[in-house]
């Protein structure tokens, strides 16, 4: 009865969703890509790939946060264990293209199925999995069932429960706790997590606290960062300038930096403004909310065409760069001298605030950081970021770190060892999932 209810509620949800999906398939074109994968239907080529894989573990990750921890585990799992190939499954066209980036050539990648059992069936027939990696708050209760049927062991990884979730884990209790105990392992990121997973019903034997992942995902990279460095050198935004940016910013959150650079710029003429909004498709709602402030706005993808640079009435300051690209964030943070971390002032969730803090900027979040709980908590205890309420807090402490340079430096120093002191998650979750998986094997 569970499972009909189950089913029934999904097909609705997904039905009504469809007009969405849609819409994405317009707006991103990616997203169209291999959409028959999403049903467990594979090109003939992909289909005789998979065919051919013996006892490959598959992974699954949304998008690109989690496909990040996905490579890292896959590569950890690969040094313990050199014959291990990989199904690695993404459910977004943005996870897809960094998806392309993490697997080998003994691995194949696809779209995710949608959860319904005969499109979840469809998949296990071709795939045969040795063992199954879902990441976070990935919990398709369709695939964990036909999974468990055919003894397939189960985990999730760098586990964690939202705010907002949480009490409705709690109160579905009596539907979460029997999918919550299919899994062999879960690794939370946090007590607090775990906590909420006891609370959801998962069984006390099969949950363990490891830490964040995303603390071994975090990495430099020296030749991003020298190519970003050259091409604002050419815009005036040179290692010489103070540069504020703001990374991976959502809507509202844009027009806020623009007022801030705009009130301190007269003060501090060496000040430059970078936007790098997180999906690049609203590129031109920023380029407008630039334009309305009456500063020039030099679009990254654009440079070198007619269109570098907008018409818009100049105000006597620098233009702002709007990094409109993908894929090139760490490089930006890497050039940055003061960091704002998006989705955290104007939205709820916050993106990832590691990335600045390895980097050794000055990173400020704003009030909204449930999606990095755990995270925030141990940068907060370290004083390795600056958190504020509000817009006008966040305009506060800009200029007080522009001020101030000794505290600048201070604050990055203490960033990157905060995220340093706390990597080695993964490879010591790799070693305890090659100890569950290969008695499957």
């Amino acid at each position: 009865m569970r499972w009909t209810v189950y089913n029934f509620l999904f097909a609705l949800v997904y039905v009504a969703m469809l007009p969405r999906f849609w819409w994405r398939m317009r707006r991103r074109g990616g997203y169209r890509n291999r959409f028959s994968d999403r049903f467990g239907r594979y090109p003939a080529e992909v289909a005789e790939r998979l065919g051919a894989l013996r006892g490959a573990v598959w992974i699954h990750a949304v998008s690109v946060g989690e496909v990040y921890v996905a490579g890292q585990v896959m590569r950890s799992l690969r040094e313990i264990d050199p014959g291990l190939s990989f199904v690695l499954s993404t459910t977004s066209s943005t996870g897809w293209k960094e998806a392309e980036k993490q697997v080998g050539p003994a691995d194949v990648l696809i779209y995710n199925p949608v959860d319904f059992t005969v499109c979840v069936r469809r998949a296990l027939d071709i795939i045969k999995p040795r063992a199954l990696i879902l990441t976070e708050s990935e919990i398709w209760p369709n695939l964990l069932r036909l999974c468990r049927s055919r003894g397939v062991p189960m985990f999730l990884v760098n586990a964690r429960v939202s705010d907002r979730s949480a009490p409705g884990y709690r109160r579905l209790r009596f539907w979460f706790g029997p999918v919550l105990r299919m899994f062999t392992a879960i690794m939370a990121q946090s007590e607090s997590d775990k906590r909420r997973l006891l609370e959801a019903g998962a069984s006390e034997e099969t949950v363990e606290v490891t830490g964040s992942f995303k603390f071994d995902v975090a990495e430099r990279d020296a030749r991003k960062e020298a190519e970003v460095a050259a091409f604002l050198a050419a815009h005036d935004c040179g290692k010489e300038r103070l540069i504020l940016l703001g990374g991976s910013t959502w809507p509202g959150e844009d027009a806020v930096l623009v007022d801030i650079y705009k009130r301190l710029s007269f003060s501090y003429p060496d000040l430059r403004l970078v936007l790098v909004p997180r999906h690049f498709e609203k590129a031109d709602a920023v380029q407008e909310e630039i334009e309305r402030a009456g500063l020039r706005c030099i679009r990254k993808s654009r440079v070198g065409s007619c269109e570098s640079a907008s018409e818009a009435e100049e105000c006597g300051l620098p233009p702002v760069v709007l990094a409109d690209t993908t894929g090139e964030l760490m490089g930006f943070y890497g050039n940055a001298t003061i960091v704002f971390v998006g989705k955290s002032l104007c939205e709820h969730g916050s993106q990832n605030m590691i990335e600045p803090c390895l980097c050794g900027a000055a990173t400020l979040v704003g009030p909204y950081t449930e999606n990095f709980r755990p995270v925030m908590s141990d940068l907060l205890e370290a004083g390795a970021v600056i958190q504020v309420p509000d817009a006008a807090a966040l305009g506060r402490e800009v200029e007080a770190l522009l001020a101030d340079s000794v505290r600048r430096g201070e604050l990055g120093t203490c960033a990157v060892a905060a995220v340093m002191r706390r990597k080695g998650v993964v490879s010591r979750c790799a070693a305890r999932l090659i100890e569950k998986i290969r008695p499957h094997a």
